[in-house]
Order: C-alpha cells, then sequence, then structure tokens
C-alpha cells in the first residue's frame, strides 16, 4: 500500500458526526427509501415484518463477526472506511439501530404511519446533516443549527403531505394541520440529542406522535 492509499483510509476511519461523510449518509438514504418504497407498493404487514425481522438478525450476526473476529477484518475494512464513523470502528454500527427503528415501527403502528416515519427517517435525517455541515451559521446547540433543522421540519412537512394525501383526500385543511403539528414535535424532539440513537428514536416517535395527533384530531 502506498502514502496515498494509507491517508484515504486513516481518513475514512476517522470519520465523525460532525463530518459529511456522504457515502455513509447515501447509504442510510438508500437503504430507508427501498425499505419503504417496497413496503408502501409491494409487502403486506406480515412480508415486511418477516423480511425485516430476518435482515436485523443477520445484519447483526455481520456485526458481532466483525467486532469479535479480528481474523475476518479484512472481509469488512472496505465497509468500515467508507461508512463507519471513527466511534463505530470498534462498537456496533448505526445500520442496527436503524433497522431496529423501522421493525419496531412496522411491528406496532398503521401502514400510512410506518410509511411517514420511514421516509423521515431516510430523508429529513441525513438531509438535515448535510444542509448543517455545510451551511449551518447559526447554532441551536451542538451538532445542531437552525438551518439543519429548518430543513428536517420542511422535509418531513412535505413527507407527511405526501404519504397522508391518500388518507385525507378532500380534507386540505386537517392534511396540513396533522403534518404541520407532526413535524414541529418530531423537529423539536431532535434537537433534545438523548443519548440513545436517533436512528431509533426519530422512526418511533415520529410514528408515535403523528398516531397521537391523528386520534385526536
Amino acid at each position: 500500500m502506498d502514502n496515498n492509499e494509507e491517508e484515504i483510509n486513516t481518513e475514512t476511519q476517522t470519520k465523525t458526526r460532525s463530518d459529511l461523510h456522504l457515502p455513509r449518509r447515501f447509504f442510510h438514504l438508500l437503504m430507508g427509501l427501498s425499505a419503504g418504497l417496497i413496503y408502501k407498493h409491494y409487502l403486506t404487514h406480515q412480508q415486511a415484518v418477516h423480511i425485516l425481522g430476518i435482515s436485523t438478525c443477520l445484519f447483526y450476526i455481520q456485526e458481532q463477526i466483525r467486532l469479535n473476529y479480528p481474523e475476518f477484518k479484512s472481509i469488512f475494512t472496505k465497509f468500515n472506511n467508507y461508512l463507519l464513523r471513527a466511534e463505530e470502528q470498534l462498537k456496533e454500527s448505526a445500520s442496527i439501530p436503524y433497522l431496529m427503528g423501522m421493525l419496531l415501527t412496522i411491528l406496532t403502528f398503521p401502514k400510512y404511519i410506518t410509511l411517514v416515519a420511514i421516509f423521515t427517517l431516510a430523508v429529513s435525517d441525513p438531509l438535515s446533516a448535510v444542509i448543517g455541515i455545510l451551511f449551518g451559521k447559526t447554532k441551536l446547540r451542538e451538532h445542531r443549527s437552525l438551518e439543519g433543522s429548518a430543513t428536517f421540519f420542511i422535509s418531513a412537512f412535505l413527507i407527511h403531505l405526501f404519504i397522508l394525501v391518500d388518507i385525507y383526500p378532500d380534507q386540505n385543511i386537517k392534511l396540513v394541520a396533522i403534518s404541520l403539528f407532526s413535524s414541529l414535535i418530531i423537529t423539536g424532539f431532535d434537537l433534545l440529542q438523548l443519548k440513545v440513537d436517533d436512528n431509533l428514536t426519530i422512526p418511533i416517535v415520529t410514528a408515535l406522535s403523528l398516531w397521537l395527533i391523528t386520534a385526536l384530531i
């Protein structure tokens, strides 16, 4: 390995949440969008639970092999370099809570609510991070900016409208009100920055807030 290759590997292995890290964000975007679109158009609730449940278990096994059997390290080197942050080199990656969040949401909530939650996780989370890193000048707290949070809210609001328009086709005021309140709640929750991985909490909180709002309104 020459010096250039060593420098590239060193850079990719030390990415933190403050870095743009586009391959990782694109991977999470693609994974969430694929899961949501396949569930929306092709799978029943039972089929989605079976497929995602098996996928989560298999990915968990793969993570245990990666972490506990260094002799297989070379198999995961390319994956580690491009998709994992520095702190994930020695612990489970964020893909585990990502898959668990989607699975728990599918298990618990109606399909249309689950779709809003999955697409919010897939689109709003990485998009707000990219905008926040590139253009975030007004800091609200560590790792959160006004520009990033505004992007999260706007994208979540549009996702709500896109999915819920089939549920409320002739009730525009109700559609906008539900979408607005739910998007505000999840955006506010995202600002809390809890110690629990947001890949787990974002879909669950999105689905829960939307379920409560629709029940009340």
